[in-house]
Protein backbone atom coordinates (compact mmCIF):
# COMPACT_ATOMS: atom_id res chain seq x y z
CA UNK A 1 0.00 0.00 0.00
CA UNK A 2 1.31 3.41 -0.95
CA UNK A 3 0.81 6.57 1.05
CA UNK A 4 0.71 10.03 -0.43
CA UNK A 5 2.22 12.85 1.58
CA UNK A 6 1.99 16.40 0.31
CA UNK A 7 4.57 18.93 1.50
CA UNK A 8 4.50 22.61 0.79
CA UNK A 9 7.97 24.04 1.19
CA UNK A 10 8.91 27.66 0.67
CA UNK A 11 12.46 28.26 -0.44
CA UNK A 12 14.71 26.08 -2.54
CA UNK A 13 17.10 25.46 0.35
CA UNK A 14 14.34 23.89 2.45
CA UNK A 15 13.17 21.86 -0.51
CA UNK A 16 16.69 20.58 -1.05
CA UNK A 17 16.99 19.60 2.63
CA UNK A 18 13.78 17.56 2.39
CA UNK A 19 14.95 15.87 -0.81
CA UNK A 20 18.35 15.08 0.71
CA UNK A 21 16.68 13.55 3.77
CA UNK A 22 14.43 11.36 1.61
CA UNK A 23 17.41 10.19 -0.44
CA UNK A 24 19.40 9.44 2.72
CA UNK A 25 16.54 7.29 4.07
CA UNK A 26 16.17 5.68 0.61
CA UNK A 27 12.57 6.77 0.32
CA UNK A 28 11.13 6.91 -3.17
CA UNK A 29 9.62 10.33 -3.88
CA UNK A 30 8.38 12.39 -6.78
CA UNK A 31 7.99 16.12 -7.21
CA UNK A 32 4.70 16.56 -9.00
CA UNK A 33 4.67 20.34 -9.31
CA UNK A 34 6.68 23.30 -8.30
CA UNK A 35 4.79 26.55 -8.10
CA UNK A 36 5.76 30.14 -7.57
CA UNK A 37 3.72 32.21 -5.15
CA UNK A 38 1.18 34.30 -6.98
CA UNK A 39 0.70 37.93 -6.08
CA UNK A 40 -2.69 38.23 -4.45
CA UNK A 41 -5.07 41.00 -3.57
CA UNK A 42 -3.53 41.35 -0.11
CA UNK A 43 -0.17 42.40 -1.54
CA UNK A 44 -1.91 45.03 -3.68
CA UNK A 45 -3.84 46.28 -0.67
CA UNK A 46 -0.64 46.44 1.40
CA UNK A 47 1.09 48.39 -1.35
CA UNK A 48 -1.80 50.86 -1.56
CA UNK A 49 -1.81 51.27 2.23
CA UNK A 50 1.94 51.88 2.18
CA UNK A 51 1.52 54.59 -0.45
CA UNK A 52 -1.29 56.24 1.54
CA UNK A 53 0.79 56.22 4.72
CA UNK A 54 3.77 57.75 2.92
CA UNK A 55 1.55 60.45 1.43
CA UNK A 56 0.02 61.22 4.83
CA UNK A 57 3.45 61.37 6.45
CA UNK A 58 4.72 63.74 3.76
CA UNK A 59 1.65 65.96 4.23
CA UNK A 60 2.17 66.06 8.00
CA UNK A 61 5.88 66.73 7.65
CA UNK A 62 5.14 69.77 5.49
CA UNK A 63 2.48 71.17 7.83
CA UNK A 64 4.21 73.37 10.44
CA UNK A 65 1.09 73.70 12.60
CA UNK A 66 0.78 69.94 12.97
CA UNK A 67 4.52 69.69 13.71
CA UNK A 68 4.22 72.19 16.55
CA UNK A 69 1.16 70.42 17.96
CA UNK A 70 2.96 67.07 17.85
CA UNK A 71 6.02 68.58 19.56
CA UNK A 72 3.77 70.00 22.29
CA UNK A 73 2.00 66.67 22.68
CA UNK A 74 5.35 64.88 22.99
CA UNK A 75 6.42 67.38 25.63
CA UNK A 76 3.32 66.98 27.81
CA UNK A 77 2.56 63.31 27.24
CA UNK A 78 5.13 62.15 29.79
CA UNK A 79 5.55 58.77 28.18
CA UNK A 80 9.27 58.77 28.87
CA UNK A 81 10.19 58.19 25.25
CA UNK A 82 11.74 61.58 24.64
CA UNK A 83 14.70 60.98 26.99
CA UNK A 84 13.42 63.05 29.92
Amino acid sequence: MKEVIILEVSGSKKSQLVQDFLKQKKIDYRILAETQPEPNANSKEKEQLKKRLITAYQRIAKNKKIQSELALWDKISGDGLNGE
